[in-house]
């Protein structure tokens, strides 16, 4: 075992082109930094992976897959794991599973189809990772420089990761002292997100829609919030939608694209219509307390008159008895 830096996970000052989980990415020079690493001995896998024979098969390994980790970011699409697949069938296993310790971090679908094929891999130490909040991190950062990571699930993972720094910050204050500088997973990531401009940023989307992202979140039945990743419906439009009552948000998903449209133009209208009614309901309001008044005038005009009169007869009849 060897201590190094794992080149590919080595931000520059211009976004690198790397491959990853068979995809192509960019590194962001914000999302992530140079990573203390151990590397395990492996062998290259080789090109055209029909042609292994067994003694290179992958060898045994003590690797563990945490279920929840495994979670914690969105799966592949079918149609994308496919394509992973065939690429490591065709060009073997390009890229280490990273480690910390025995449990699996980065690679779950890499790992299953090696395992399913029987093909080689190589492996990577983590040695920054001291909690789970760290590893969430990481796995949060390198998501965010993906240019495969669609703009809800960034939006979705910065909103994460604004939770885990708050609740660090809140802890840290806590106990009355500073987090460790190493406690992160990266120096950067220990930068608080304070606002929704800063969470944009990390998101590369725009304050808007984090706000429709949130709204999402808190408010869109688990059928839209399916409709959204799968591209189905947009942001902006799930946003809307997200405010109908549940039953009526299924109603619209299970209608299909062209509903769910239909459904967030419903509800555009809907908030539009009062303000557009707004003005001539004051007028009605303002002429009524109009004519209220007017008549209250003419009332007091009238009483005014009448005591007047009485005011008058009653100085005649004094100037009489004098």
């Amino acid at each position: 075992m060897r201590s190094e830096y794992l080149t590919e996970y080595n931000v520059q000052s211009h976004p690198s082109r790397v491959s990853f989980n068979g995809r192509t990415l960019a590194s962001q020079a914000n999302n992530v930094g140079s990573i203390p690493i151990t590397r395990s001995n492996f062998k290259k896998a080789p090109q055209g992976a029909f042609g292994i024979s067994e003694a290179d098969k992958a060898p045994t390994m003590n690797i563990t897959v945490n279920e929840k980790l495994k979670a914690y970011i969105d799966p592949l699409t079918p149609d994308e794991h496919k394509a992973l697949e065939r690429s490591i069938l065709a060009e073997g296993c390009r890229d280490a599973l990273v480690l910390w310790g025995d449990v699996l971090v980065d690679g779950h679908n890499r790992y299953g189809i090696c395992q399913k094929h029987g093909l080689p891999f190589q492996t990577v130490q983590n040695t920054r990772f001291q909690s789970m909040e760290d590893v969430h991190l990481w796995m949060i950062d390198q998501h965010l420089g993906r240019r495969s990571v669609s703009d809800f699930q960034r939006g979705v993972l910065a909103l994460r990761k604004r939770e885990i720094l708050e609740e660090r910050r809140l802890a840290a204050a806590a106990e009355n002292a500073s987090p460790p500088a190493d406690a992160g997973a990266e120096p950067n990531s220990t930068e608080p997100l304070k606002s929704r401009s800063d969470i944009a940023k990390a998101a590369r989307l725009s304050s808007s829609q984090v706000m429709q992202i949130e709204k999402i979140q808190k408010q869109a039945a688990p059928e839209l919030v399916a409709a959204v990743k799968a591209g189905t419906i947009s942001i902006n439009a799930a946003a809307a939608v997200a405010t109908l009552p549940t039953e009526d948000q299924k109603s619209a998903v299970l209608g299909g694209k062209d509903e769910l449209k239909q459904a967030a133009k419903r509800v555009r209208e809907i908030k539009l219509k009062p303000a557009k009614e707004e003005a001539p309901s004051d007028a009605s309001s303002t002429n009524e307390r109009l004519a209220d008044l007017q008549l209250r005038l003419q009332a007091l005009t009238e009483e005014n008159h009448r005591l007047r009169q009485q005011v008058l007869e009653l100085q005649t009849q004094l100037n009489a008895v004098q």
